[in-house]
């Protein structure tokens, strides 16, 4: 047997003896099934968790978490599923867009909570969000629903641009949605749109070097957790090479974006948690409505904007929740 074979046994030994000590013991066990990175997910993961003691449980005190995090690998996540399913986890925390269909077709009787940007129904998640039936339920962001508006804020910040374009990763389940959507909103603004792909580090540099060539108005980077994760490296090299951006959540302001403009992951990760509370709890995802995060951001960072040698119109700023400088 080959060293990392080997290693790989003792670890799926280790969690099999963590996991059933756990469950001799009464404790329940939640299986958070991530397709991120757990650094750049840390603050959201805090959310989760606050939600979670909400009801009742902390971590280590009285219910215990098996981590998962696909690390940008979404291939990975129905193997990943289908062990957490074996171990006998008490609930499935499939916490992304890319995770819940993987935990859905794992399991049809272990409870599954959920925190996605689409829309659950659409994607064949639940039966409605009133009554989602079946085992999952969850939270979602707004997020797929608002790529037009981040078109309309590019336009306000570069008025004359006829030229945009967007970044996708082809990987997303999401994708052809956010393709449509966005090229319908650039028609409505008289915009060219182009769309970009990227689903490794090493797709940046043609991405980039494309846009050097198209010579757009600005990228919309649409949203994902892949891109989530690379947010500083792709806010980096968005200012390197003077492009104006617009990204998703807040996280990429703060790495040096342009601006963002969408929903509270945070708050979509704490109501994930109080649901997984109240199920462990015996409540039932079929009985528990899917809850829609209400709460819209836009966030600006100001420093950007001047090294982009922009001026940023005043009713814009005056619209913004945050503004970074």
């Amino acid at each position: 047997m080959k060293r990392r074979e080997f290693i790989t046994l003792l670890g799926g030994a280790a969690v099999w003896s963590v996991t059933a000590s756990a469950q001799h013991s009464g404790v329940p066990v939640v299986g958070f099934l991530n397709s991120a990175f757990a650094w750049e997910n840390a603050p959201f993961t805090d959310a989760f968790l606050r939600g979670l003691s909400e009801t009742g449980y902390v971590e280590g005190r009285n219910v215990q978490i098996e981590y998962r995090w696909a690390e940008g690998h979404y291939e990975r996540l129905p193997l990943m599923a289908a062990d957490l399913v074996r171990q006998g986890v008490n609930v499935i925390a499939a916490m992304g867009t890319p995770t819940a269909p993987a935990a859905k077709a794992a399991t049809s009787t272990i409870p599954i909570v959920f925190r996605i940007a689409v829309d659950p129904v659409e994607l064949g998640l639940v039966a409605s969000l009133a009554r989602p039936g079946g085992n999952l339920t969850g939270a979602v962001s707004l997020n797929v629903e608002l790529e037009p508006k981040r078109l309309e804020l590019l336009q306000e910040v570069v008025p004359t641009a006829k030229v945009v374009a967007a970044l996708v990763n082809p990987s997303s389940p999401n994708v052809e949605t956010q393709s449509r959507s966005l090229q319908a909103a650039a028609r409505a603004l008289g915009l060219q749109l182009h769309v970009l792909q990227a689903s490794t580090e090493l797709d940046f540099a043609k991405v980039f070097a494309t846009l050097t060539d198209l010579k757009p108005g600005g990228l919309v980077i649409v949203g994902d957790p892949f891109f989530l994760a690379r947010r500083e490296q792709l806010a980096a090299l968005a200012l390197q090479y003077e492009v104006p951006t617009v990204a998703f959540f807040r996280e990429f302001v703060m790495a040096g974006a342009l601006m963002a403009y969408g929903g509270s992951n945070s708050e979509s990760y704490h109501v994930a948690g109080t649901y997984t509370g109240r199920i462990l709890k015996g409540e039932k995802p079929a009985d528990l409505p899917v809850q829609q995060s209400a709460k819209v951001e836009l966030i600006i960072n100001l420093k950007t904007a001047k090294a982009l040698g922009l001026t940023l119109p005043l009713s814009l700023l005056g619209r913004a929740d945050e503004v970074i400088e």
